[in-house]
């Protein structure tokens, strides 16, 4: 393999690397938010927080030159994960 394309492949490594700590690190947080929606009987989802959320990354998508439906899709993916998460929680 030529230096270059593995140098490219190496900083890709590097970066899927730091996304899934980043994204556990995110999980942890909300895992605690779960909890605390379940202690204190809140609904597992918040549409106004979702709606806010969506448009805040969209345009730090927009800032960042990133495709803001591509940002959208996945942000809702893991939005869903949570309110799942947060629905077992509630669930007990």
């Amino acid at each position: 393999m030529d230096e270059t394309l593995k140098r490219y492949r190496e900083s890709i490594d590097n970066i899927d690397a730091a996304l899934v700590f980043m994204l556990a690190e995110r999980f942890k947080v909300t895992q605690a938010v779960g909890r605390y929606k379940a202690e204190h009987k809140l609904p597992p989802a918040d549409p106004g927080r979702e709606d806010s959320q969506i448009a805040r990354l969209r345009q730090l998508a927009l800032d960042a030159h990133l495709d803001p439906d591509f940002t959208e899709k996945f942000l809702r993916f893991i939005i869903d994960e949570v309110i799942r998460h947060h629905e077992r929680l509630r669930e007990g």
